[in-house]
């Protein structure tokens, strides 16, 4: 295939991209330009970059909700990561996004996460009220737009706009967006919004899936939840045993449900908003990707009570607070001696200051490498 024909079957792979959906030729383009590749879109060139980084491929050994020694079969950040990627495409491609945008936000998304999850995000939080103070949203973009050194033209990822404003813009009831650099008054554009309906459907379906199979929460728990006696009406379940299939068959039925009426509640938006442009869906007062409201309220249920019973379990509260002490100490540590850092991190003292320098430092690490290190610092007898 020569040149020409390759950038023909790019153009028509973006045929079915609805007129609301962002096509690669129409990209804003990188602050730093480069040239364009033969057979592969702006939009792919942006996905693979993030599959590649370090930052990506810690999130292996990162806490969704149990830390990777709790056992093999929980989800990790990646895994996550991973799900919501795959839900994102789903979207997409139903309502005419473009699907490589969507996945490498949703690939993106997490990448700022620090170890321990939420709780080490909160530790950090605190550690740096007074230093800019830290939020995973927020040191995403920092990844890909600085801390990753792979190329020698620039820092980061040299991302394309749309893709930057795309993990800029991502917002769910965890994450905060940081839209200063990215058209305040405009809301996200169309893949955005799905990869922050992917997010959600992802943590609720696969927390409630998590928490079933470690035990913390049991099917007598579970029985009064509106969304638990719908799907349990659409599998003909009748408990009171749920083995492992029936487990696996209630977490497909919980994403399939909340992906259906996600694509036809937002395909009724759109049809109403009678947006002809990306541009016009971006000045809409309100977000069209969304659910029903029947569904958020089954939806805000669930959230609930994952949060009583599995987030705020005697188990998970105990490693919160091993996590927040962890931080801490790590932390400190390395504020009131900065030559307890590796060489190359110290390096970066001047440019950023101690208390960013430390906090980039901690974030990137994994749960099992912030063990370690605390290890190392304070337990030096339990190493060889």
């Amino acid at each position: 295939m020569n040149y020409a024909s390759a950038i023909n079957t790019l153009r028509k792979d973006e045929i079915s991209i609805a007129p609301f959906g962002i096509r690669a030729n129409d990209s804003k383009g990188r602050k730093y330009p480069e040239e364009e590749h033969a057979f592969r879109t702006c939009f792919q060139r942006d996905k693979d970059r993030i599959i590649h980084t370090t930052a990506f491929r810690r999130l292996e050994y990162k806490t969704q909700v149990f830390i990777n020694d709790e056992g093999d079969y929980y989800r990790t950040r990646l895994t996550h990561t991973l799900e919501v990627a795959q839900i994102g495409r789903t979207l997409a491609r139903a309502l005419g996004a473009n699907e490589d945008l969507v996945e490498a936000i949703c690939l993106a998304h997490d990448m700022g996460h620090p170890p321990f999850g939420h709780s080490g995000e909160a530790t950090l939080a605190r550690l740096m009220i007074d230093s800019g103070s830290f939020n995973h949203n927020h040191q995403t973009l920092r990844i890909v737009t600085k801390l990753e050194k792979r190329y020698t033209g620039f820092d980061g990822l040299n991302l394309c706009y749309e893709t930057l404003e795309g993990i800029a813009k991502h917002e769910t009831e965890y994450d905060y967006t940081d839209i200063k650099d990215f058209n305040p008054d405009l809301r996200g554009h169309l893949e955005a919004q799905i990869a922050n309906i992917a997010d959600e459907a992802a943590y609720s379906a696969h927390d409630l899936d998590d928490g079933l199979r470690s035990g913390l929460i049991t099917v007598d728990m579970c029985e009064d939840l509106l969304i638990w006696k719908t799907l349990a009406d659409e599998l003909n379940w009748i408990g009171p045993k749920l083995t492992d299939l029936d487990r696996h068959r209630f977490s497909r039925a919980l994403i399939n449900q909340v992906v259906t009426d996600a694509f036809y509640t937002t395909q009724e938006k759109l049809l109403n908003a009678k947006v002809q442009s990306v541009d016009e869906l971006q000045r809409l007062p309100y977000n069209v990707v969304g659910n029903s409201e029947s569904w958020l309220i089954q939806n805000r249920e669930l959230k609930d009570f994952l949060f009583s019973n599995l987030y705020r379990h005697y188990r998970v509260v105990r490693m919160s607070s091993k996590a927040n002490m962890i931080i801490t100490r790590l932390f400190e540590a390395f504020r009131k001696e900065p030559t307890l850092l590796p060489k190359h991190i110290q390096s970066s003292i001047e440019e950023r200051g101690t208390d960013i320098t430390i906090c980039d430092y901690i974030a990137g690490m994994t749960d099992r490498y912030a063990i370690e290190q605390y290890q190392k610092l304070f337990e030096p007898s339990l190493l060889p």
